[in-house]
């Protein structure tokens, strides 16, 4: 049987902020982007529990309690919510549309735990920075002069967006395209 979902033009943001409080949900919305479109329910806890664990494959009876969580809680929450279907009979897993919706508050940079704007803010800082410095021509700076410094910046500007945009889900830019290219009509 597929659990019924309600169907809504956009999620609030006390919604977005209450799905993504919970680190197993997170962590279920992260593994479906990155496994494909349909996973069972199965495959998904064992996914979880190994990325909350650091173990592959995760404890026995951590997967138990994951697929217990999910099954029980989590999907059927974000099934409600219209970001995921979950078909219980079947025990698939599978994304829609309107997560892309959340995966625009999940993205950070990983590696560091800052967000991407956070970074750019930094970036820009620096470059100021960096730039000012070579025009009031301090030793290092001041010998490679403004338009270089300028030039180098703007260059790991440009590297860091290229990386940013490429490294994003494409899966949010095709649902993000679709709703562009597919305006739904109001009656």
């Amino acid at each position: 049987m597929v659990a019924q979902t309600t169907t809504r033009e956009t999620l609030e943001a006390s919604q977005i902020h209450d799905i993504l409080r919970n680190d197993r949900r997170r962590l279920a919305i992260k593994c479906l982007r990155e496994n494909g479109d349909v996973l069972s329910v199965r495959d998904l806890s064992e996914d979880v529990a190994s990325r909350e664990t650091g173990e592959t494959p995760a404890p026995r009876d951590k997967r138990r309690s994951v697929y217990v969580s999910l099954h029980q809680t989590h999907l059927p929450k974000l099934d409600d919510l219209g970001i995921i279907d979950y078909d219980t009979d079947a025990k698939e897993v599978r994304l829609r549309d309107q997560a892309a919706e959340v995966t625009t508050y999940m993205e950070v940079v990983p590696r560091y735990g800052i967000t991407w704007a956070e970074y750019y803010l930094v970036l820009g800082i620096l470059g100021f920075g960096t730039v000012l410095s070579a025009s009031f021509e301090t030793p290092l700076l001041g010998a490679l002069g403004v338009p270089v410094v300028a030039t180098v910046y703007l260059l790991i500007l440009v590297g860091s967006a290229a990386y940013h945009v490429n490294s994003q889900d494409r899966q949010l830019f095709e649902g993000l395209r679709s709703r562009a290219e597919s305006p739904e009509t109001e009656e």
